[in-house]
């Protein structure tokens, strides 16, 4: 293809195109004008070229084009336009030879853009596009907005069911934890009395024997003397008693541990009864002892308190997270004090730690199911919501309060009576 016809057909493209277009000079004098915007323009163009931009178009005098231009003549990069910025930059019409009274302005985005031609000089391209179909209906653009932004909801909505469907499988798993718990209680409970039991009459049998031991002793001669000797009876009698008394430590260490599982669970039990709280901290202390004993020294400030209608399961198990979450706080060793006492027609329970504390930024995300300030692996984030689910349940509040560096202290708050107060999280 010869040159003469690429150029020939270079000319009937941008003759054809369904869209504005302008050549211009460095001084916005019009080199070029194409039959789209001669159809469209109410005025007289048949002597456009050579003439300056603003004389052809007076409505593009403005501030804004004149530094676009520079711009552009500086070396800049392409700028456009577009109809919601400014709705058009020369006044045509919508339509080619439109007989309306008044002729629709057509919306339009624009292009402006550097040309190199020959070294040192630059010729500048002005395209215009017809935007005004994409503007046309109001109506549809309402519709797209609401669409996304009921998408939006939807997808928050989403967001929410998923965190409490996570809630409500973590939910059932610790009441199915709690079940384990006391039918393993009840499955140990039977064999550690038989131990207990024996163990008792042991201490009788072993204190009747040493009895008659000592009896021999005064009669039994050297046989016996030498007999005490070489299975070096001093010590055994010695070390026996100290021997059983651990024993019998260790097995009433056993049954307290059983119990306090038995009453920590309450076999998942979902009524509201009247309840002991500092028994059922008691109870948790014991049942966390192990994951707490290495990271701090647990100070009990028990206060009067009268028996609060509640679950104790649940109750037993917020205040479980709390521990947890206190001693992991704590990155040496320190010391965590639970304080309770009746506040009017409630009661509080307070656990405070010496531990790391909550920047004051994740305080207000605490409580959001999934938000854990534990690395990776470590923490599933739904602790303390589930421990504000079931305090809101209970129709108390949960509230904070930290300082990095210096420790937290969670609050809980509890009407005595079932319907007295309403509740939620707080953040003080």
């Amino acid at each position: 293809m010869s040159s003469t016809v690429l150029q020939q057909q270079m000319v009937a493209a941008v003759e054809q195109i369904p869209a504005g277009f302008l050549l211009l000079d460095g001084s916005q004098r019009v080199l070029y004008c194409n039959p789209f915007i001669h159809q469209r323009c109410s005025r007289d163009l048949s002597g456009i070229v050579g003439m300056h931009l603003v004389e052809a178009f007076p409505e593009v005098d403005t501030p804004r084009w004149h530094g676009l231009f520079d711009q552009i003549r500086q070396g800049g990069q392409p700028v456009q336009t577009i109809w919601h910025d400014q709705p058009y930059l020369i006044l045509l019409s919508t339509q080619p030879d439109d007989d309306e009274p008044t002729p629709l302005p057509m919306l339009q985005a624009t292009l402006l853009y550097r040309i190199e031609s020959d070294p040192g000089e630059a010729i500048y391209g002005l395209a215009i596009f017809d935007s005004s179909r994409a503007a046309a209906n109001p109506a549809l653009q309402h519709a797209l907005i609401a669409l996304r932004s009921k998408h939006g909801e939807l997808h928050e909505l989403s967001i929410k069911l998923q965190a409490a469907n996570r809630q409500l499988l973590q939910s059932e798993k610790m009441a199915a934890i709690g079940q384990l718990a006391a039918g393993v209680a009840h499955e140990i409970n039977n064999p550690v009395g038989f131990v207990a039991s024996n163990l008792k009459t042991l201490v009788g049998y072993v204190q009747q024997l040493l009895q008659l031991v000592d009896q021999m002793s005064e009669w039994g001669g050297l046989e016996l003397e030498r007999l005490k000797s070489q299975f070096d009876y001093d010590f055994i009698r010695d070390d026996i008693n100290g021997l059983l008394s651990e024993s019998a430590d260790g097995v009433e260490r056993v049954k307290r541990i059983i119990s306090s599982l038995r009453d920590f669970s309450h076999s998942g039990d979902e009524r509201f009864v009247p309840a002991d709280l500092h028994d059922g901290i008691r109870s948790t202390l014991n049942v966390v002892n192990n994951e707490v004993k290495y990271k701090a020294e647990v100070v009990c400030d028990f206060g009067e308190l009268p028996l609060v209608e509640c679950i104790p399961a649940q109750i037993n198990q917020v205040v479980m997270n709390l521990l947890v979450n206190a001693a992991q706080s704590i990155e040496s060793f320190g010391h965590i004090v639970i304080h309770t006492e009746r506040i009017g027609d409630e009661v509080l329970i307070e656990v405070s730690d010496s531990g790391c504390g909550i920047p004051e930024s994740q305080l207000m995300q605490i409580f959001d199911p999934f938000f854990t300030t534990k690395p990776v692996g470590k923490g599933t984030g739904l602790g303390l919501a589930l421990s504000f689910s079931i305090v809101e349940k209970h129709g108390g509040s949960l509230t904070v309060t930290s300082e990095v560096g210096q420790g937290s202290t969670f609050r809980i708050r509890l009407p005595i009576h079932q319907g007295e107060t309403s509740g939620g999280a707080h953040h003080d």
